[in-house]
């Protein structure tokens, strides 16, 4: 029977909804232990030693099949790489074969065991030493199968994945037309999951009360197997290593699930923005298994009056990501998805994220987790609704998301409708009885671009590209897009449109902010990727974000940043690039947005003092830190030279902003975002290649080719050579199964070379 469950990402347990488990090295010494000496749950680890065929071949799934000649792979995987843009979707649109061996050791004897897929796009067809399960059709939501009937002890064993990456008409999103790519691979994790006959199948740990003085969480724990006798639950609610509350209930009779109340818990700390408190409750049966969920105690809801957490008010400022990334399409593991998260909070200064247009990465959304980032997370689609089994499929997707994912307190709105998608009264009633009987914690929203359509969620969501935006015409109303398509912006456009993109999301956050049924926005988008060639800028990537394919900012993505209170940063973000020439119709950069929390500028031209500027409070006055329009037009070419911004609170010198007016191309830049991976074969962390100039500022119009060379236990995941784009760009160094120290030395032909060191520290064995 196939069964929903969580998984782990990058070898440590998903503490999202995670099992207490053994690491790897005490695995490999349960097949040394006798059956009653083992624990009665093990999770292993099946991500290492996968063997790729590449195009299914007739009978590559069977036991007796030869794939010596496969290509021994980790996960995540995609099945081709690809260029960062201009490639084909059909290169990754075919059906492949993944081979997987593993032993079971004789003290799973009496256990039931199964194996739990995070994540393969799009159709996988599963057989264990020749057996096959259903079909399991969906790209971005868990699916799982029991093995136990089927394995053979003390040998070998084979599971082998048969994966469908085309573009079935009959799995959503497919059937219309979709703007993004879906790619190929077993891109999340796999598992081994050992359990005892009864036992627990998920946790819901579930907050109530939480502005009262009774604060209180609720474990709902949901049984799996045989009730032959009464069974002992106990939960428990931890902070760290600290038992704050126990409580147990016996389950003698089958049940959908068996709540437990934890009540009378002392000082909580409410999980915020600010400061994003975790706990973590366990359940365990009194036959040994045991079962944990991560959560933080907040109340989000959104009224009339706008968003509250934990009855605070907050304007909802924020962007949509898509999680696919240059090179492997949504094939990367935890730490960099993770990443993308920290970008948004800490680099962009967002409060609220959308998982546009599928759920996303549970690394991701531990991320969230931890920084104090909110998300809305969303079912697979866009614009298009298929037949009644498609649309059986999206309603099991609304329910699979659900399951996973309702232990993220940064989860604040569940999007049950497909993007864009026409009124259908009888598919979008069923998800939302759906998500309200699985969590009647959370709203529900729909995300929509009918200003008149059925509302039948809680929160009227909707994408308005317009300007002026539309007035809320529901009593909670929250935009989950706009600019976008409308206002495409490469990081290498000339000044006038890269300072229009900037004021495009200026404006339309100055319109959220005035009127508080505006609950916020969500702008189209964080990222560029990769999409149809029926949209994007005719090399199949949409320029749609704030920041570009490889996580760079745009000059609009400073607005973001500058919203931030001067005490977590002080910023200044020019919101254009810095040239004589370079604006149509006149000379110097013209009328352009400086990007600031700073109260007062001073911008020096030439080491001469030119401006003085306040914020913009007459034409953004609903921003608390609205931008500064300078007017830089016509500075003389004869003395063309630097330009200093400095930026003042309270009178006081806070951050000063320098651009060279030396129009050269000064420094390489290699920069990992991490100095230390783990040594498993598939940990990976970006590195950024730029030109800038002597202040560290890029250089939109560089271009050249960067070559590139690797010691020591890495690899590149990206081009190599590799040619900038508007200055800029990165790959990924992945590890290898192995300690030691990565040497990445970078090339340029005229900025010269500089070389990254990267520690690879040894990982634990991974059971095999």
């Amino acid at each position: 029977m196939e069964k929903v469950y969580p998984t782990r990402e990058n070898g440590k347990v998903n503490r999202r909804s995670f099992l207490i488990a053994s690491t790897a090295a005490a695995a490999l010494a349960d097949a040394q232990t006798a059956p009653s000496a083992v624990p009665s749950r093990r999770v292993y680890s099946l991500n290492r030693n996968w063997l790729f065929g590449g195009k299914m071949s007739a009978g590559a799934d069977a036991p007796g099949f030869d794939d010596t000649r496969f290509r021994r792979v980790t996960l995540p995987h995609t099945n081709v790489e690809l260029p960062w843009h201009s490639f084909d979707d059909k290169a990754y649109e075919f059906v492949s074969i993944y081979r997987r061996h593993f032993r079971a050791p004789a003290a799973w004897h009496g256990k039931r065991v199964f194996v739990d897929f995070g994540g393969a796009m799009t159709a996988a067809k599963v057989t264990i030493n020749g057996h096959g399960f259903e079909e399991y059709r969906g790209g971005y939501t868990p699916f799982s199968f029991e093995l136990t009937p089927h394995l053979k002890y003390g040998v070998d064993n084979l599971l082998a994945v048969e994966l469908d990456s085309t573009e079935r008409a009959d799995i959503p999103p497919f059937g219309g037309t979709i703007d993004y790519l879906t790619f190929g691979g077993i891109y999340r994790d796999v598992e081994l999951r050992v359990v005892p006959q009864t036992h627990l199948a998920n946790l819901f740990a579930k907050p109530v009360r939480v502005l009262e003085s009774g604060r209180a969480v609720v474990a709902r724990c949901y049984l799996e197997g045989p009730l032959t006798q009464p069974v002992t639950i106990t939960a428990e609610l931890r902070d760290g290593d600290r038992v704050v509350k126990s409580a147990s209930r016996t389950a003698s009779a089958p049940a959908e699930y068996h709540d437990i109340m934890l009540e009378d818990l002392g000082d909580i700390q409410l999980w915020s923005l600010v400061r994003p408190k975790l706990y973590q409750v366990t359940a365990r049966l009194d036959n040994g298994d045991r079962l944990a969920a991560r959560t933080g105690f907040r109340e989000a809801r959104f009224t009339d009056k706008g968003f509250f957490l934990n009855g605070e008010h907050v304007k909802l400022r924020g962007l949509n990501r898509h999680q696919t990334y240059p090179y492997t399409g949504g094939a990367m593991p935890a730490r960099v998805q993770a990443a993308d998260a920290r970008v948004l909070r800490k680099e962009l200064k967002c409060n609220i994220v959308r998982t546009s247009h599928y759920p996303q990465s549970p690394a991701f959304l531990d991320a969230c987790d931890e920084l104090g980032l909110l998300a809305l997370e969303e079912i697979p689609g866009w614009q298009h609704i298929g037949d009644q089994a498609w649309q059986d499929l999206a309603v099991d997707n609304t329910a699979r998301m659900i399951r996973r994912d309702w232990n993220h307190p940064s989860i604040v709105l569940w999007g049950v409708r497909i993007n864009e998608s026409p009124d259908n009264h009888a598919f979008y009633t069923r998800t939302n009885e759906v998500a309200h009987k699985l969590d009647d914690s959370r709203q529900t929203g729909g995300i929509r671009n009918r200003y008149d359509s059925e509302l039948l969620e809680d929160v009227f969501t909707m994408n308005d590209f317009g300007f002026p935006l539309r007035p809320p015409n529901h009593p909670m109303y929250l935009n989950t897009e706009f600019n976008g398509h409308m206002f495409s912006t490469k990081r290498f456009d000339q000044v006038d449109r890269v300072a229009e993109h900037t004021i495009r999301h200026v404006r339309v956050h100055n319109q959220l902010a005035s009127a508080d049924g505006y609950a916020g926005g969500i702008a189209w988008c964080a990222f560029d990727y990769a999409s149809h060639r029926y949209f994007g800028s005719g090399d199949r990537i949409c320029y749609h974000g704030v920041s570009d394919i490889f996580r760079l900012p745009k000059p609009a993505a400073g607005f973001y940043k500058s919203q931030c209170d001067p005490a977590e940063e002080v910023v200044i973000e020019p919101g254009f690039f810095y040239a004589w020439g370079d604006r149509g119709g006149g000379n110097g950069p013209g009328m352009v947005p400086i990007c600031s929390n700073c109260d007062h500028l001073k911008i020096y031209y030439n080491g001469k003092l030119r401006l003085e500027l306040d914020p913009d409070r007459t034409g953004y006055p609903h921003l608390k830190y609205p931008p500064f329009l300078a007017n830089l037009t016509n500075l003389s070419f004869a003395t063309w030279g630097d330009l200093k911004i400095e930026g003042y609170l309270a009178g006081k010198l806070a951050a000063t902003k320098s651009l060279s007016g030396e129009g050269t191309d000064d420094v390489l830049v290699v920069k990992p975002d991490d100095l230390e991976l783990n040594g498993d074969g598939r940990d990976a962390t970006r590195v950024v290649l730029a030109a800038t100039d002597r202040f560290g500022n890029p250089r939109p119009f560089a271009s050249g080719a960067i070559q590139l060379s690797v010691s020591g236990p890495g690899e590149i995941i990206g081009e190599n050579p590799f040619s900038l784009s508007g200055g800029a760009g990165a790959v990924w160094v992945k590890a290898k199964d192995a300690p030691g120290t990565i040497r990445l030395e970078a090339r340029h032909q005229y900025l010269g070379k500089q070389t990254v060191e990267i520690r690879v520290r040894k990982a634990e064995p991974e059971w095999v």
